[in-house]
């Protein structure tokens, strides 16, 4: 084996590159940058995606959702039928009421604990899922609020060269769409046009 064999040895011996492996430690390897930042993207997608999941509940968890819809409708609609009932057979009405003046009070408080402590959880609970909505849609908008400014630029664009603005184009042409990336710089592309118009 020669000198030129030796140096080769050297360089590129044991299966390394001496050269890569010396450029990487002053400049990142921007394939291995890449694919750090696709994991990093992937991570990030998956804990929102946990964060913001549907829940899928049960049988048990539906029923139970179920028959917490019915009080609040069964007190509405019982006191209605009660004062529809006192018009239609006061008689009927009157020995009811006569019944409920024997309830004695004690009975009567801890049937307004019940109802308030009903009320309050269910309130709760209603309140927590309105947050959670409220964090999936802010969530949303930097995503429509980026759409938005691209549809304003393919508009001023399109009017720029004579196109009717969308508001007098037909209703089935299709709207444009944002595309992640489309309003980046490609230097190869304006590169390619500047030589294409000389």
């Amino acid at each position: 084996m020669g000198i030129i064999g030796r140096l080769f040895e050297v360089i590129f011996g044991d299966g390394r590159n001496l050269v890569k492996d010396t450029a990487e430690v002053f400049f990142e390897n921007t394939e291995a940058g890449a694919v750090r930042e696709a994991n990093n993207r992937s991570s990030a997608m998956q804990q929102f995606a946990a964060e913001f999941a549907v829940e899928r509940k049960g049988a048990f968890d539906r029923l139970m959702d179920a028959l917490n819809r019915v009080p609040r409708p069964l007190m509405a609609f019982g006191t209605i039928g009660l004062c529809v009932s006192a018009m239609v057979d006061p008689l009927w009405f009157a020995s009811r009421m006569q019944g409920i003046a024997l309830i004695p009070e004690p009975l009567w408080w801890l049937l307004g604990t019940i109802v308030s402590f009903y009320f309050g959880a269910r309130y709760q609970v209603k309140s927590q899922e309105f947050q959670r909505s409220v964090a999936a849609t802010v969530a949303q908008a930097p995503i429509v609020t980026a759409n938005i400014a691209a549809l304003k630029a393919l508009e001023a664009g399109a009017q720029g060269q004579g196109v009717p603005p969308a508001s007098s184009a037909p209703s089935w042409e299709a709207k444009p769409i944002y595309v992640p990336g489309a309003e980046a710089e490609n230097s190869a592309l304006e590169a390619w046009k500047g030589g294409r118009d000389e």
